[in-house]
């Protein structure tokens, strides 16, 4: 399978939460983050090419928002390392200008530098 990705993804020091809007059900955690999509760790696996309505709470208040929400359509789901959980790439379909700006300073804020 060839890697379509263009940029860099980046892990934050915050191991942030991410839930279904309509359910409240936690999907899993954050891995890691570029201004295209995200990637979680989760006890459930996904199908492939559906889409949520997500929440990720932040780490602190930022723009005066303590979560942001966005649209993500699952691109992929595989078995992680600790078997018992599943690794989640997904890919923006829909995030407001505030949250894309938010997004982008927790990657540029809360980044490990590499």
């Amino acid at each position: 399978m060839s890697d379509r990705r263009t940029l860099h993804r980046r892990h934050l020091i915050y191991y942030l939460k991410v839930y279904d809007r309509s359910t409240d059900e936690l999907l899993g955690h954050l891995v890691d983050i570029t201004e295209e999509g995200l990637m979680i760790v989760s006890e459930s696996c996904y199908t492939e090419g559906q889409t949520f309505k997500m929440k990720m709470l932040l780490p602190r208040e930022i723009e005066e928002k303590e979560q942001i929400e966005f649209d993500a359509r699952c691109m992929w789901c595989r078995k992680d390392v600790n078997p018992s959980l599943f690794g989640v790439g997904f890919k923006f379909e829909y995030v407001d200008v505030l949250s894309r700006q938010i997004i982008f300073e927790l990657i540029h804020e809360f980044g490990f530098s590499d």
